[in-house]
């Protein structure tokens, strides 16, 4: 089953702004937003916990490498 968060959630979960999230987005370094109607988006919970893991794993990587 799938778990689908609006922007307030994504925000809370990252710690990005909205702006910053938008901007990452079309980086391509964040996950991107799911059409959910006419004026409304969501992302894959899954997608956000993926994207937390691997900012875990770069942290973890680069403190291994210094």
């Amino acid at each position: 089953m799938y778990k689908i968060l609006k922007l307030p959630a994504v925000i809370e979960a990252t710690g990005k702004c909205r702006s910053a999230v938008y901007q990452q987005i079309s980086e391509g370094t964040f996950p991107k937003q799911i059409n959910l109607g006419p004026r409304s988006v969501g992302w894959l919970e899954s997608d956000i916990q993926e994207w937390i893991g691997s900012r875990i794993l770069q942290r973890d990587e680069a403190l291994n490498n210094g």
